[in-house]
């Protein structure tokens, strides 16, 4: 790692529930592109984000997961730069799966930056790409000696990795107390991932703030009131008596000092109730009152206090993750009821002009669940992303008839994204599905036999118990095949108790403590070492489940205590070379082995 900068760090409050509520269909993935106006040259790319890795080490992190809380881990896997094939904003965290949280691919003119949300936010993400397309640029065109960006701030490594969140807390501010009502909820079915739909617009910021400025209102406000109507128009009228809301992020670093390349975000909540009115001009007033009331420094730093209150609490802090996780995602959920979309306006990204003639334009989307709308300016463009999994795509369409009605200019950009609607290969869960078919056939088949031979079920059950066992030390096989040894840990745990189950109910004769656990442990222990040889693990990656084997290796002689083993050979060699191999890490590796439970541990 960078001198300077942490070998890992805590995640921010904003990212703590992302890993939880991430899936295939909703991957938290947004991506940030430019469009260069030249093709790309990828080996020039390659060398461009190598060169920006530098300055932004801190993104070379994995997701790990604690006893309490996901973590960040620095990694030494280099990112490689990839031709788009994929749909867009793809899954990029997968648990257990070890890989950096970030991609960059490349499409004719294109560069894409896609991140996974929990690693950083809008803003982190832009200044990563403004890095990352001025260093290609000078590469491409070494002749031109085009300027670095501007220096706007002098941070240190600790200022970037800070977790601004819990910098500017005080248990002194009260939370929010404020209750929103029910939002609307868009209908239909929801599509997959890989058939998002994607509308980007293309706007003359000179227009559009003229139109802004002709209603007494801001860009963000006249898109907010805009969007709001064109969700309006899909909503049947026996479900108009709840309000339309948009969640609107809020970037804090506006309001607390900050130079974090971490999330450091918040949001309001800005909506109308269309059954009071559906006047354009008294819609824009009801916003633009909203946002005044809602972006005051007191308010905003309230709202990020009841954020981090919760974070903070002790009761929560000392729950396992596995149970946590759970009253996070409900929580997520209940929030989100107050929610109908999410609009997310990044800003102005600024270049030197001596870059104008290379760039053509910036744009921004993310994934979603349900719909979303991003936008981002360069020069006197404003580029509207649209994402959703409605469908159809009305909302948008009522959209482009209210630039219409409102003399807005537009483009609407035809998207040429090659990985859309490529459909994931499915081998593996296809073998996954035949295994379960022929698990339940055999059953069924030894029920059959049973009966027609005895005229009873009696050994049918005992067959039908190892189907069952069968299937499930396969089924978690398959369920954690990315890391091999939480794979290890977790099979010896579920084989030893289906092992105890099957001694208790053949007549109990011990050899499931005497023999399978800690045989199964010495196996465990033994095979560490050569699963770290072959993948090439660091440290990190198996201290902790090598201090689990050796604890595992240690309950034969709690056993034996208890007089619980009646052969006692296997046990006492399990236990000494446990107690070897648990001597062996703290005093060799004492450091390291500390600071693993350190991070495991951490509430």
């Amino acid at each position: 790692m960078k001198e300077g900068y942490s070998n890992w760090r805590k995640l921010d409050n904003a990212a703590l529930a992302f890993p939880l509520v991430t899936g295939k269909n909703d991957t938290r993935v947004f991506r940030f592109y430019c469009e260069l106006k030249e093709n790309v040259k990828p080996e020039l790319l390659q060398a461009a984000l190598e060169k920006t890795m530098e300055k932004y080490p801190l993104f070379q992190m994995v997701l790990r997961k604690g006893l309490f809380w996901f973590y960040l881990e620095h990694r030494d896997i280099r990112p490689i730069v990839k031709e788009e094939k994929k749909p867009p904003c793809s899954r990029l965290y997968i648990p257990d799966k070890k890989n950096l949280l970030f991609q960059v691919s490349y499409y004719e003119k294109r560069i894409n930056f896609e991140v996974f949300h929990a690693l950083t936010d809008g803003t982190g993400a832009m200044h990563f790409l403004q890095e990352l397309v001025s260093n290609y640029l000078k590469k491409a065109h070494p002749k031109q000696d085009l300027p670095s960006l501007p220096v706007t701030d002098m941070s240190t490594p600790g200022d970037q990795e800070e977790d601004s969140f819990s910098q500017y807390y005080s248990s002194d501010i009260p939370g929010n107390s404020e209750k929103k009502p029910r939002a609307v909820r868009l209908p239909g079915e929801r599509l997959l991932h890989e058939d998002m739909h994607i509308t980007e617009i293309v706007l003359p910021v000179k227009e559009l703030h003229a139109k802004a400025k002709e209603y007494g209102v801001s860009i963000t406000i006249l898109i907010t009131a805009m969007f709001l109507c064109s969700i309006h128009e899909e909503i049947p009228k026996s479900r108009q008596n709840r309000p339309i809301a948009l969640m609107v992020p809020v970037n804090l670093r506006n309001y607390f000092p900050s130079q974090s390349m971490a999330n450091f975000f918040g949001w309001i909540e800005v909506g109308h109730d269309f059954s009071q009115t559906s006047d354009f001009t008294e819609i824009l007033a009801h916003v633009k009152e909203q946002f005044a009331a809602e972006l005051v420094e007191e308010k905003i730093a309230r709202h990020m206090n009841s954020y981090v209150r919760l974070e903070k609490n002790p009761v929560i802090r000392a729950v396992p993750l596995e149970i946590k996780k759970y009253f996070l995602m409900l929580g997520a959920n209940l929030s989100s009821r107050s929610i109908t979309a999410v609009y997310s306006n990044i800003g102005i990204l600024r270049f030197p002009k001596e870059y104008n003639q290379y760039i053509d334009r910036f744009g921004i989307f993310a994934s979603t669940n349900s719909m979303q709308l991003c936008s981002c300016s360069y020069e006197n463009e404003m580029v509207l992303g649209f994402t959703s999994k409605l469908p159809k795509d009305n909302i948008q369409r009522n959209f482009l008839n209210m630039l219409k009605k409102e003399e807005i200019p537009y483009t609407e950009k035809t998207n040429n994204f090659p990985g859309c609607s490529l459909k994931e290969k499915k081998e593996a869960q296809r073998i996954v599905q035949v295994f379960n078919f022929v698990c339940i056939a055999a059953a069924i088949l030894c029920g059959m036999i049973n009966y027609l031979t005895r005229e009873k079920l009696d050994w049918f059950w005992f067959a039908a118990a190892g189907c069952l066992c069968g299937w499930l030390i396969v089924a978690v096989a398959y369920a954690k095949r990315r890391n091999i040894l939480k794979n290890e840990i977790i099979q010896l745990i579920l084989v030893t108790v289906i092992a105890v189950l099957w001694d208790k109910y053949t007549g109990w004769h011990g050899w499931s403590l005497d023999f399978v656990l800690p045989f199964g442990a010495l196996a465990v222990l033994g095979s560490i070492p050569v699963i770290v040889k072959v993948q090439k693990l660091e440290k990190e990656e198996y201290l902790f489940y090598l201090v689990q084997a050796t604890f595992a290796g240690l309950v034969p002689l709690i056993l034996m205590f208890f007089h619980q083993i009646r052969f006692p050979y296997p046990s006492v060699v399990c236990t000494g070379i446990s107690l070897l191999v648990f001597a062996g890490m703290f005093i060799f590796n004492s450091n390291d082995t500390i600071r693993e439970f350190h991070k495991k541990l951490r509430m």
